[in-house]
């Protein structure tokens, strides 16, 4: 099942938690990972969504045709992934004490894959998805004591505005704690306005 290679060496035995894990991007990824290295277990944040619980959507996430090789070639590989009750909208990514204190504990990498995708999206919502989350998740990561990578998933469309991108980390266009205070402080009509958007992006 998993090739012997430098990545496949890196995650065996390795746990991991995924935000983002039921999105196209994650799933691809848990998917991956499953079918190609020997991880002890995929811990993904999962929100309760119209009705549906946590588990539920786990399930519904691991019966999808994704996942019919593995279900196949190695159904024990499924077993791996475990869902943990959160939102990357709440404090502390809404995850409960217990649930803290085992990533703490058992978490070696860390995917932040969850946000908001839509180019349009009103500053109310992007800033606490796309902002305020990834530091709730640096916040988490800090108390790991096994923590060995943590990597932020963006969109393939930063920076385009310009005409070449180059592989650097580009400076900020605004300072992002300023952005935050303002977007707690403020109107969210005149938040989401165009005219401030425009101003702000």
């Amino acid at each position: 099942m998993a090739a012997t290679s430098v990545v496949s060496e890196f995650y065996r035995g390795k746990t991991v938690f995924l935000t983002g894990g039921t999105g196209f991007m994650g799933k691809a990824l848990v998917e991956k990972l499953l079918r190609c290295t020997e991880v002890e277990c995929i811990y993904l944040l999962i929100r309760p969504k119209r009705g549906s619980g946590t588990d539920e959507r786990l399930k519904d996430l691991m019966d999808s045709q994704l996942f019919d090789n593995l279900r196949v070639n190695a159904p024990s590989q499924l077993d791996r992934v475990k869902a943990m009750e959160g939102d990357i909208n709440l404090d502390n990514l809404g995850l409960d004490q217990n649930n803290q204190q085992k990533l703490a504990n058992e978490v070696h990498i860390v995917f932040h894959s969850a946000a908001t995708v839509r180019f349009d999206e009103d500053l109310s919502k992007a800033i606490p998805m796309n902002v305020i989350a990834v530091q709730s998740v640096l916040r988490l990561a800090r108390t790991m004591n096994k923590l060995e990578a943590l990597v932020h998933v963006s969109t393939a469309y930063a920076n385009c505005d310009k005409p070449h991108i180059d592989e650097k980390i580009y400076p900020d266009p605004g300072n992002p704690h300023k952005i935050i205070e303002m977007s707690k402080s403020m109107d969210v009509k005149e938040l989401d306005s165009e005219s401030f958007t425009k101003k702000l992006i």
